[in-house]
């Protein structure tokens, strides 16, 4: 039992504001795994080569964009140029395998909003992203539920009128 009372539950906060903007930084980057055995070996060493990147923002088409909308609504940057054999064996250790290279997609979502004078920049999710898409052209009202410790942005919901 007294450990049971040691347990404290953290409440979210909410917070409401008309002020947001939500984006998603969409990636890919080139990566290789290196190991003595590649097949057996549960973490191996990984190299990142090369990485382009495109920020989207409230859903709105970026500058230069070429590749989407994607089934989730987002803009991809065009492919980095994927590393040669050459810089493969170039990083690779003496006794180490080398795996081939591997496209990584990426997407880090941001909510930003202000409430009275304080702005705020939280990580997110999906589904907040979407919501400010489609609250956004209106500007209307969202009622935001924040995180344990307010350190992220775990719902975003039109506020009715």
């Amino acid at each position: 039992m007294t450990a049971l009372t040691a347990l404290t539950l953290t409440s979210c906060s909410t917070a409401t504001t008309q002020e947001y903007e939500a984006t998603a930084l969409t990636s890919y980057t080139w990566q290789v795994k290196y190991a003595n055995n590649l097949t057996s070996e549960p973490q191996p060493h990984i190299e990142t080569f090369a990485t382009t990147s495109m920020l989207n923002r409230n859903g709105v088409k970026p500058l230069g964009a070429v590749v989407g909308p994607d089934d989730r609504g987002l803009w991809w940057p065009t492919l980095p140029p994927r590393p040669s054999v050459e810089q493969v064996e170039q990083r690779k250790k003496t006794q180490l395998e080398a795996g081939k290279p591997e496209l990584v997609k990426d997407v880090k979502y941001k909510l930003t909003y202000g409430v009275g004078n304080a702005q705020n920049t939280l990580p997110t999710n999906y589904e907040v992203y979407r919501q400010v898409v489609k609250a956004y052209p209106a500007r209307q009202a969202l009622e935001l539920t924040l995180g344990v410790n307010d350190n992220s942005v775990e719902k975003a919901e039109p506020v009715s009128k």
